[in-house]
């Protein structure tokens, strides 16, 4: 009679993935083993080893950390959503109550320079110049017509669709802006009416980055189609 010999059985260790899907399956794991949970220990960055728990307590306050400064970022935006809002409501008033296209003009003026904190501003009309001699608002009001050659460097803008921001090309910054035109580091340039077909308002800041092609322009958007509504009853 022939004996078979015995299998051989090889140990071979856990792989990590094993002891994951172990414990995810087991949740209960720790509750039943708590002396087993208070003696791990795990390596820190500093050299030193600390326990589960307190690299869990760790890892919760880090978590919490970083969703504060989420909702301060989010409190901030609120903040400055709010205060947008106000402004463009006191600017809504202001061109409600004006009775021409002067006090017109001039409201808007008032606002991107007090308002809005502008830098500078300039509000760029399509038209027969000669037709707004009576308006004066100083450099803020400049009347162009739209076949004018000066208006080549902002085809592609006119040609576009909604506002553009960021660092403009010297040629645009010069017609805007003229001998101010080296101070200003970025501007936003927010069409007025359909197709720009009022004009434009341009917006300067010396800081390069306060308007930037990743901002949102939901704002600038709704500022011009207030001055083109009110343009539009002149």
């Amino acid at each position: 009679m022939s004996t078979q010999p015995e299998p051989e059985y090889v140990d071979e260790p856990l792989s990590e993935q094993a002891v994951r899907d172990y414990l995810a399956a087991n949740p209960e794991f720790f509750e039943n083993n708590a002396k087993l949970l208070s003696s791990l220990n795990l390596p820190h960055a500093s050299g030193g080893a600390v326990s589960l728990v307190e690299r869990q307590v760790s890892m919760l306050r880090q978590k919490d950390l970083k969703l504060e400064r989420q909702l301060k970022e989010l409190i901030e935006v609120a903040r400055a959503n709010d205060l947008l809002s106000a402004k463009i409501h006191e600017l809504t008033l202001q061109l409600l109550a004006a009775g021409g296209l002067q006090t017109t003009v001039a409201a808007v003026e008032e606002a991107m320079r007090s308002g809005f904190d502008a830098d500078q501003a300039v509000l760029v009309v399509f038209g027969e110049p000669d037709a707004f001699a009576d308006i004066n608002v100083g450099r803020f009001f400049h009347v162009v017509e739209r076949k004018d050659s000066s208006l080549k460097p902002f085809s592609t803008f006119l040609g576009g669709k909604g506002a553009r921001c960021g660092r403009i090309r010297d040629s645009q910054r010069e017609f805007l802006f003229h001998t101010d035109a080296e101070e200003i580091g970025s501007a936003a340039l927010i069409p007025l009416g359909k197709g720009a077909e009022i004009g434009f308002l341009a917006v300067g800041s010396v800081d390069t980055d306060r308007f930037h092609p990743g901002m949102s322009i939901d704002f600038l958007t709704r500022l011009g189609d207030l001055i083109a509504g009110a343009l539009k009853r002149y």
